[in-house]
């Protein structure tokens, strides 16, 4: 499996993200607008400022060379429900690489061990069948969520303005996912 490290947001990555979000295929996929190194600059200092206010935990993901290759945001965390929504993406050219399941992988962990949360919610737009693609290879997560959690199903298509698809990761099966392949939690 492929090997990741997740980092804080600074300043330092900005060239890179805005590089790897602006090739097409990342571009298209996430549905970016033409955007700049000064936009990059206002979205970084702004996933701060939502950590800091306890929105979100976003990370950069470094590869086991220390390559910035994309970023994953644990978002809408809510204590009382112990839920949230997780967003990954990564770079055209470190697609197919295994990245995702390796980055998910962390990010659950700090959902579940550090956060306390039971249930993390990922989406996609239906037209992305790319990420949908890409969820639906993780073994620990439950599929097409969308008739046990409505309200979860509204806010995303909400958000996104289109037909969604929603899915889930569950703390138990996450936990018996990693003591199964004698990962520890």
């Amino acid at each position: 499996m492929a090997s990741v490290e997740l980092v804080k947001h600074n300043l330092n990555f900005c060239k890179c993200i805005y590089e790897l979000s602006s090739a097409k295929p990342v571009k298209e996929a996430l549905g970016l607008p033409d955007g700049s190194i000064d936009n990059t600059k206002e979205f970084i200092k702004s996933v701060i400022q939502e950590e800091q206010e306890g929105k979100t935990l976003s990370r950069v993901i470094l590869d086991e060379n220390s390559n910035v290759i994309g970023i994953t945001t644990l978002m809408s965390i809510n204590n009382e429900k112990k839920s949230c929504h997780v967003g990954t993406w990564i770079g055209f050219d470190y697609w197919g690489k295994g990245y995702n399941e390796a980055s998910k992988i962390v990010i659950l962990k700090i959902a579940f061990e550090d956060l306390g949360l039971e249930k993390v919610f990922a989406g996609a737009r239906k037209i992305n069948i790319r990420s949908q693609k890409a969820q639906e290879k993780l073994p620990f997560i439950r599929l097409y969520v969308e008739n046990e959690f409505p309200e979860e199903h509204a806010v995303l298509e909400e958000k996104e303005k289109q037909s969604c698809v929603l899915h889930a990761f569950f703390k138990d099966d996450f936990i018996n996912y990693l003591h199964g392949t004698n990962q520890a939690l």
